[in-house]
């Protein structure tokens, strides 16, 4: 069930005792299409999530902390300048439309009183937030500035009237009565073509109602089925292709499995969405060091099937060292002008080869050529391994790179960046600078064990090298996927049972590059026998001594120790 008409009438019923009448506190946006606004009521904080994001738009109540970024979008200090301090006076949703809005109370410089909305419209890629003034009718701003070549239906800018966007015409079925229930039953005696009359119903809602009515075809019926959102519930549902879905009813005329209920519709959200909206905000915030990541993998591959080239030809040069050879040999034969000749070749049984020559050349400069060609690719070998040695060092740093983005928090994307930044792959930029942060504990992944031992995870390579060269103890035993990127990870024990070395073991598969693969080997061993070469990249260390174990990881097995 989408973020349809039904579905955000079900929410309200909930949403709108605990915010309204709730003081407007704290307004930030952590993501580029995403909105958190803090309401104090009754002694308790509420924190309201609004999202335009085109593939999820939605609101709820998040338990979530997110944090507020250091600079304030415009948008932001607009909504700051007219809502901070203004009181919730009512939500309203328009009809059964993806539009509702939130209705503040304010006052301006001169103290004069304002009535505000907040307008969140939910409608894919046409999402958006607007603030425009009750008393006017003008737009004061909003989050999505539209440029009027590209929507022609309607002016979205700031200082432009507030009109709504062209909705479809329906029926609501919360106000239909009786007596019209009777006349629409006789105009369209079919099921199906009597619930595409009505609005606010995606496909699983409608195909739910057409149930229904062919069940019993009365105005009953239809109660039974509207009544149902104004007593809402949480329901999570899988598909038969395994897809999870959100519902604020159980539906009974659909293939669906239950898999989690709750009577808070808000929790229910918040639990779903989670996952979900924390990849979708890793994705803003990563976008642009994922593209140098991926470029650099790119040139960093291509560089390797060069360079492998280039040391085949190398090391199969011995042709152009005959040649030289043959050419000094069968000098007398040799004349200027000649651009090939044919001679025996003594090294194979005096069998002709066909030997390429430069006419401006003389016979002896010819051979010459030959053997400088020689002695040029023999000399390179050593040059190219090292550069293959370079490159191969660098594809596994920034493959380790991909990996901490993929295994990331939002909140980790900025000390990837620092880390890209100080490696001189990223420029700074002027207006986001910041602080380094200090490393601490806090900062990391925590997991407890089944025996109650605890394990600590990075979640990139300065974490990592922090971790295992200054927070764990020499005694300590340190974890890692085999002969691929991942974290570095700490069980804090000096004499590890089977079954911690097991379990941790699949927290350190887990958060590595073979997260999703069965049988990952990774290596363990105590931290002492650990070592970082000098001059190596972040997250680089090597060891010796070490154990291995083949685990397969168990996402919600490692998640539930999490701490």
């Amino acid at each position: 069930m989408a973020f349809d008409g039904l579905f955000i009438h079900s929410l309200l019923q909930d949403l709108s005792p605990t915010l309204v009448g709730g003081k407007l506190t704290k307004i930030y946006q952590p993501f580029e299409q995403d909105l958190v606004l803090n309401f104090r009521k009754d002694r308790k904080n509420q924190r309201l999530l609004i999202s335009a994001n085109a593939q999820n738009p939605r609101f709820y109540i998040t338990n979530d902390t997110i944090a507020n970024p250091d600079v304030a979008p415009t948008f932001v200090m607009v909504l700051r300048k007219y809502l901070e301090g203004s009181v919730l006076q009512k939500i309203e949703q328009i009809g059964v439309e993806r539009i509702v809005n939130f209705h503040f109370s304010n006052r301006n410089e001169l103290g004069d009183e304002m009535q505000l909305i907040l307008s969140v419209e939910l409608m894919g890629r046409h999402s958006n937030v607007i603030l425009y003034n009750a008393d006017n009718n003008k737009i004061i701003d909003l989050l999505k500035r539209i440029n009027p070549d590209e929507n022609r239906a309607r002016l979205l800018l700031p200082h432009a009237p507030y009109e709504l966007p062209p909705l479809l015409p329906g029926i609501n079925g919360f106000d239909l009565c009786a007596d019209n229930f009777n006349d629409l039953k006789e105009k369209y005696p079919e099921p199906a073509d009597f619930v595409r009359q009505f609005n606010g119903l995606d496909g699983d809602d409608k195909k739910e109602f057409t149930g229904y009515l062919e069940d019993d075809f009365s105005y009953s019926s239809l109660q039974t089925f509207f009544n149902q959102f104004n007593r809402p519930k949480g329901y999570v549902l899988q598909t038969i292709k395994h897809k999870d879905r959100v519902y604020t009813y159980l539906p009974y005329h659909l293939e669906l499995n239950l898999i989690y209920s709750n009577d808070d519709v808000n929790k229910t959200l918040d639990e779903f969405y989670r996952d979900q909206a924390n990849r979708e905000w890793v994705k803003q915030k990563s976008k642009r060091i994922e593209n140098i990541v991926n470029n650099e993998l790119k040139k960093l591959k291509k560089k390797i099937i060069k360079l492998r080239k280039q040391l085949d030809q190398a090391e199969n040069s011995e042709e152009y060292r005959i040649k030289g050879e043959l050419l000094n040999a069968y000098l007398h034969e040799v004349k200027a002008g000649m651009t090939s000749i044919d001679l025996p070749n003594y090294y194979e049984n005096n069998k002709p080869l066909k030997i390429k020559l430069d006419p401006a050349l003389s016979p002896a400069r010819n051979a010459q050529k030959y053997f400088t060609r020689y002695q040029k690719l023999r000399n390179s070998i050593k040059h190219v391994n090292e550069q293959i040695k370079l490159a191969n060092e660098n594809l596994d740093y920034f493959d380790s790179i991909q990996t901490a983005i993929d295994n990331a928090d939002p909140q980790d994307i900025d000390a990837i960046s620092d880390e890209l930044i100080n490696q001189g792959y990223l420029k700074e930029q002027n207006h986001n600078r910041h602080r380094k942060k200090k490393i601490s504990e806090k900062n990391l992944n925590t997991f407890k064990l089944s025996d109650g031992k605890k394990v600590l995870v990075g979640k990139n390579n300065y974490q990592n090298d922090w971790l295992t060269l200054k927070k764990a103890d020499k005694r300590d035993y340190w974890f890692h996927v085999k002969n691929m990127p991942g974290s570095h990870v700490i069980l804090q024990d000096s004499a590890p049972s089977d079954e911690d070395i097991k379990e941790a073991a699949e927290i350190a598969a887990y958060f590595s590059k073979g997260k999703n693969s069965s049988h990952v080997p990774v290596d363990y061993v105590q931290v002492k026998r650990i070592k970082k070469p000098n001059g190596a990249k972040p997250g680089f260390v090597i060891y010796t001594g070490q154990n291995s174990i083949e685990v397969t990881p168990n996402e919600k097995d490692i998640l539930e120790k999490r701490i």
